[in-house]
C-alpha cells in the first residue's frame, strides 16, 4: 500500500508539472497563431490511452509516463517529422514566425513551471503557514553525518551561527553550511559556544555520504510495544523513556538502537523513566537485534513548534522568496555532481521522496520543488531540450542567420541520445541502490 500511495502521488505530481510546462508552449504558440498538432500528457509510441481532436489539435494521454509534449507545426522536435520540413513553409508554422516569437514560445514552458511553483509555495504559506522547530527549542540538539563528526561536530550540538551569521531556523543554517560552503560554524555544546573550522571540500564529502547533514535528536520515548516482544513481556509501557542499556546512558533513540544492536541474543538491563520514577527491567534482545518497541520519531510531538501564519496577500511575497531561495539552492547544489553521475536519481528515487501516507502539504511542497527542477533542467543549453532550441534561436537573432534544417535535425538526434542515456543511467542507479543500499 505504501508503494501504491507513493507511486500515485508521483504520477499525479508529474502530470501536473508536465501539463503546466506544455501548456506554456501551447498558449504562446496559439498567441502567435502557430498551429499545434498534438498536446499529450505522457508519450504515445505506437498507441495512446486516450485522444480527442478539437480544431487543429489532437489532445491525448500516452501510456509511457516519462513526460509529455506538444507537437508544433514546422518545428524540428522529438517527432523527427523531416518529410514535412521538406515542404514549403506555411504561415501557421513555427519556422515562419519571427525569431522573437519563436523564442517566447520556447521559453514559455519553463516560465510557466517556475511561476506555478511560486504560486504553489504561496498557497502553501496561506493554507498551512510556516512551521519549524527553532534552534533554541531543539533542546536535545542534533546528530550529524559521519563526515561532520570526523570534523568536530558532536551528537547533541546545536548550530547557532554559520560564518558569523545567526540563524533561527536550523534548516537555513544547514543549507548555509552545505550549499554556501561555510568555513566556520559555531555550535552550542553543554552551554558552551565552540567554533569549528571546516576544511575545503567538507560539503562535497557530506553530500557523498548520501545522508542528511543533521537530524534532530529525540529521547527514546515509547509509543507502543510489539505484542509478544521482549519489551512487552518485560513490562515496558507506552510513554516510558528509555535511558540506559547495561548502565550505558542512551539519552537519544539513536544511542538506544546502537546499544541494543550490540547485544543481539543477550540479556540486558534496561533502565527507564516512568512518571519521573526510574525503573530497571531485565529482558533478552532478539536475534534480529530488536526488543520490540516503537519509539516517537515525530519531533513536533515532543518539542515546541514555531508557527507563522500568512494572510492571502502576505502569502505571495513569502512564497516567492521561498521559491527563489529553492531555485538558488538547487542551482548551487549542481556543483556536487562533479563527483560523477552515479549520484543522479531516476523515477524510483524521486518517487521515494513522496510521503508514505497521502499528505497534501507534502505533496504540493514536493510538486513545487520538482516544477522548479524541471524548469531549470529544461532551460539548459542541451539539444532536444528547450534550452537547446533557445540557444539556436539566440544565435539566429544575433547572427541573423538561421541554422540549417539538417544541422537542427542532427543536433536533435544527438540531444535525444544524450537524454536517453542519462535516463537509463539515472534509473539504473536507482535499481542498483534498491538491491545494494550501501552502494
Amino acid at each position: 500500500m505504501e508503494i501504491l500511495i507513493k507511486a500515485s502521488q508521483f504520477i499525479l505530481s508529474l502530470s501536473f508539472i508536465v501539463i503546466a510546462h506544455e501548456l506554456g508552449h501551447f498558449l504562446f504558440a496559439k498567441l502567435f497563431h502557430t498551429r499545434v498538432e498534438k498536446f499529450y500528457l505522457f508519450f504515445d509510441p505506437w498507441f495512446s490511452l486516450f485522444k480527442i481532436k478539437k480544431g487543429d489539435t489532437e489532445y491525448g494521454v500516452g501510456w509511457l509516463p516519462l513526460g509529455g509534449y506538444v507537437k508544433i507545426s514546422g518545428m524540428i522536435d522529438e517527432s523527427m517529422d523531416t518529410e514535412k520540413m521538406k515542404q514549403p513553409p506555411q504561415p501557421w508554422e513555427f519556422r515562419s514566425k519571427p525569431s522573437w516569437q519563436k523564442l517566447l514560445i520556447m521559453i514559455a514552458g519553463v516560465v510557466i513551471n517556475f511561476l506555478a511553483a511560486l504560486f504553489i509555495y504561496s498557497m502553501i504559506m496561506y493554507t498551512w503557514g510556516m512551521n519549524y522547530i527553532a534552534t533554541k527549542d531543539a533542546v536535545y540538539g542534533y546528530r550529524f553525518c559521519n563526515t561532520a563528526v570526523q570534523h568536530g561536530f558532536r551528537n547533541g550540538d546545536k548550530v547557532v551561527a554559520v560564518d558569523g551569521q545567526h540563524y533561527e531556523v536550523p534548516s537555513d543554517a544547514f543549507n548555509a553550511i552545505i550549499i554556501e560552503d561555510a568555513q566556520t560554524v559555531t555550535v552550542a555544546r553543554n552551554d558552551t559556544l565552540i567554533d569549528l573550522r571546516l576544511p575545503v571540500g567538507f560539503a562535497q564529502q557530506c553530500v557523498s555520504e548520501r545522508k542528511v547533514f543533521a537530524e534532530i535528536n529525540l529521547p527514546g520515548i515509547v509509543i507502543h510495544t510489539v505484542p509478544g516482544s521482549p519489551a512487552e513481556q518485560a513490562g515496558v509501557q507506552p510513554d516510558d523513556r528509555l535511558t540506559a542499556v547495561n548502565d550505558v546512558p542512551v539519552p537519544f533513540f539513536g544511542d538506544l538502537i546502537r546499544e541494543v544492536r550490540k547485544n543481539a541474543g543477550q540479556t540486558i538491563r534496561l533502565t527507564l523513566e516512568r512518571n519521573e520514577i526510574e525503573r530497571e527491567l531485565t529482558l533478552t534482545v532478539s536475534q534480529d537485534s530488536t526488543i520490540g518497541v516503537n519509539l516517537q520519531v515525530d519531533p513536533t510531538k515532543i518539542l515546541h513548534v514555531t508557527h507563522v501564519e500568512y494572510g492571502f496577500l502576505a502569502s505571495f511575497p513569502a512564497g516567492i522568496r521561498y521559491g527563489v531561495d529553492k531555485l538558488v539552492s538547487y542551482v548551487k547544489s549542481m556543483r556536487f555532481l562533479k563527483g560523477g553521475i552515479s549520484q543522479v536519481s531516476g523515477f524510483i528515487g524521486i518517487g521515494k521522496l513522496f510521503p508514505s501516507t497521502w499528505n497534501w502539504h507534502g505533496f504540493w511542497d514536493l510538486t513545487a520543488l520538482l516544477s522548479i527542477i524541471l524548469a531549470f533542467m529544461n532551460i539548459l543549453p542541451i539539444p532536444a531540450l528547450d534550452g537547446g532550441h533557445v540557444l539556436f534561436l539566440l544565435v539566429e537573432i544575433i547572427t541573423r542567420r538561421k541554422p540549417s534544417d539538417k544541422f537542427l535535425e542532427r543536433a536533435q538526434i544527438v540531444g535525444m541520445a544524450l537524454l536517453i542515456g542519462l535516463l537509463l543511467i539515472a534509473n539504473g542507479n536507482d535499481i542498483i541502490r534498491l538491491f545494494f543500499p550501501n552502494h
